[in-house]
């Protein structure tokens, strides 16, 4: 019984000095492994007498009962260790905000945005949107919307080359998206209504212009369309885009080479300290041209203008924009600074309805 005593205290005084799980387990095995001392002591009751083995059973077993308790007690203080200490490196700081979803991080471009506000609008009149490529032909660009040979549009300028061909043709960026008004009339019959978005360039940079910008033109051709027509139009998208319920507008007389007669559109606005609200005021911003397309230009796409007539318009996407959500300067739309678009971009799900609120 000496010798149990002994092997418990020489077993347990192990068990509570043991640093770490790798050493208690090295106790564990020391004492109840095959070659353990406690397993030993029990390998001895089979040459025992029936007496002895009454009394040293329960005592060698009772050992290995109290050794299993000390080594599942010890082990569970390591693991309370353990949890203390990970809780300890990464505690979290409730003041601190929550970090914002990707989708809810992310913004939409007000240029896209924009995009998206005019093809619900027009869609609503059943418009159709039609695109074309951004590197076009001297021919679609220029002659067939009737600009004649040495008008200052053509130059180098104004108008950005590519390199001459064999031929000595050359291909242009384009500086206006009316080429895809041409495409449109030369594969589609009338009646023919669509808008084209897109990407225009020209050789000029400003707080107000840039080489690279955006347009949107409309194009209707049938036999009735008539300026009328177009007035009612331009009224339902200003109203509709500027979110108002009321528009004044004044058509002016002006000139493009592809429409005749040709006219600049003025809309009512109230100029406040740096901001321009539109369905009020006595002063007056130009935001697009428009006019009835020119018969040259009919013909040029084979068309008969004494068999059908119609009108074409064209505005910036950029300025528009600038003017709808009072951003200054245009140079920042192309500058892919994320803290200007986390400030004027949209969020990801807010698709613009006309239901819901172009920008609501």
């Amino acid at each position: 019984m000496t010798d149990i005593a002994i092997l418990e205290t020489e077993i347990s005084t192990a068990i509570a000095g043991a640093p770490d799980e790798a050493a208690l387990e090295a106790v564990r095995v020391a004492a109840l492994g095959k070659s353990g001392s406690v397993t030993a002591l029990l390998k001895t009751l089979g040459g025992l007498s029936p007496d002895e083995r009454k009394v040293q059973g329960p005592a060698i077993n009772g050992l290995k009962d109290r050794v299993n308790a000390a080594l599942n007690a010890r082990k569970e203080g390591f693991k309370g260790a353990a949890l203390d200490a990970k809780l300890a490196t990464e505690t979290v700081d409730v003041t601190l905000p929550v970090r914002e979803a990707p989708a809810e991080l992310g913004r939409v471009h007000p240029i896209s945005q924009v995009i998206d506000e005019l093809t619900a609008i027009f869609a609503d009149m059943g418009f159709a949107v039609a695109e074309g490529p951004d590197i076009e032909t001297d021919d679609y660009n220029f002659t067939k919307l009737n600009f004649p040979e040495g008008h200052p549009a053509r130059e180098m300028h104004d108008t950005f080359y590519f390199n001459p061909k064999p031929d000595g043709s050359r291909l242009l960026l384009r500086t206006h998206t009316s080429p895809v008004q041409v495409r449109t009339m030369l594969k589609q019959k009338p009646p023919i209504r669509v808008i084209i978005p897109g990407r225009t360039y020209r050789s000029d940079s400003d707080q107000t212009h840039t080489p690279m910008f955006h347009q949107v033109e409309g194009l209707v051709i049938d036999k009735t369309a008539h300026l009328g027509h177009l007035k009612w139009i331009l009224e339902e998208f200003c109203k509709a885009f500027f979110e108002v319920d009321n528009v004044k507008m004044r058509f002016r007389p002006s000139f493009f080479p592809f429409t005749e007669p040709s006219l600049e559109v003025d809309i009512q606005c109230k100029r406040d300290k740096g901001e321009v609200r539109f369905g009020e005021g006595d002063d007056w911003l130009e935001i697009l041209g428009c006019g009835m397309v020119h018969p040259n230009v009919l013909r040029n796409c084979g068309l008969n203008p004494d068999e059908v007539q119609g009108f074409a318009w064209g505005m910036g996407i950029d300025r528009i924009a600038m003017l709808k959500y009072g951003m200054p300067d245009l140079r920042p739309f192309f500058e892919a600074d994320v803290r200007w678009l986390s400030h004027y971009g949209f969020r990801p799900l807010d698709f613009p309805t006309l239901a819901g609120g172009l920008s609501a």
